[in-house]
């Protein structure tokens, strides 16, 4: 009997605790649908905490605690994408998903990463912030282009260090419009010729799977 009454104190917190933990899950789902919908409807400029947290019906510290700063929501909301995009890479149809040469996926993820950035600028440009790791230089690209790499061209890649210069030819220009000020022109008019840069540069350094300038 006296083991049992033990238990008791135990128990009553895990359960209170999942629960909070359910009703945040849910809030956090409801916010960033409610924010996703006020994008498509306003614009990135329009949408602000006070906004967010009247049109989903919940306090404006519950929004604070979620998010923090007006940048963290479109943080969150670029990471559903960037998720949404991961999840094309990792199991899409080739030649962007498995399944086609190395090399081909390499030029593949290049293209439709700099469409992705394009597409989804203005949300990555509203959640920059000097104060957190950035979107596009903390990216996950880097796993991808290593692991592709790995296996196009293994003798140039082993050290990891082409593929950081990769993903910063890459990413870089979009980065660097990130930090433009706010009248600067988009990237989009550029993305066809990085691509068809990105292209020439994965075929010159992978071919063959040489190190640049050994005789083939």
């Amino acid at each position: 009997m006296g083991g049992g009454h033990a238990a008791d104190p135990v128990a009553l917190p895990l359960t209170r605790s999942r629960g909070e933990r359910a009703d945040a899950a849910r809030n956090r789902a409801h916010l960033i649908d409610v924010a996703r919908r006020m994008v498509a409807e306003l614009g990135v400029d329009k949408v602000t905490m006070d906004g967010l947290a009247e049109r989903a019906g919940l306090g404006k510290g519950t929004v604070f605690r979620r998010f923090h700063t007006r940048a963290g929501i479109f943080f969150a909301l670029f990471d559903e994408e960037e998720q949404r995009f991961q999840q094309r890479v990792m199991s899409g149809p080739p030649p962007l998903g498995p399944g086609a040469p190395a090399v081909e996926r390499l030029v593949a993820f290049g293209r439709a990463r700099l469409e992705f950035l394009a597409e989804h600028t203005a949300l990555a440009r509203a959640a920059f912030d000097p104060g957190r790791p950035n979107l596009v230089g903390d990216s996950p690209s880097l796993f991808h282009v290593q692991m592709l790499l790995s296996e196009a061209c293994p003798d140039v890649a082993a050290s990891g260090t082409l593929a950081v210069q990769l993903v910063a030819a890459l990413e870089g220009p979009v980065l660097l419009y990130l930090q433009a000020p706010d009248d600067a022109p988009g990237p989009a008019p550029l993305i066809g010729t990085l691509a068809d840069s990105w292209q020439v540069l994965v075929e010159r350094v992978c071919d063959g799977g040489h190190t640049p300038g050994r005789s083939q």
